[in-house]
């Protein structure tokens, strides 16, 4: 028993946050498109609003970054 006095009648309480890289992934599926009804359940109850927040700012700004980076290095190569 290594419950420390919570109650173990709260089926509404998180498990345990999402990881890093669970994160990610979710993060990503949704940046394409694509994600299963089980990974969206699971982001909606164990992950927080202000993390896929945070981490879609900066797959976005990554997004734009890489596009920018593309745009240069097509313009160096062609000489303009």
């Amino acid at each position: 028993m290594a419950d420390t006095g919570s109650s173990n009648n709260q089926d509404s309480e998180p498990v345990r946050d999402l990881s890093f890289w669970e994160l990610v992934k979710s993060t990503s599926s949704a940046f394409v498109g694509v994600q299963s009804n089980a990974n969206r359940e699971r982001d909606f109850s164990r992950g927080k609003l202000s993390h896929f927040i945070w981490m879609g700012l900066l797959f976005g700004l990554l997004f734009v970054l890489t596009l920018i980076g593309v745009v240069q290095l097509v313009l160096h190569f062609t000489g303009h």
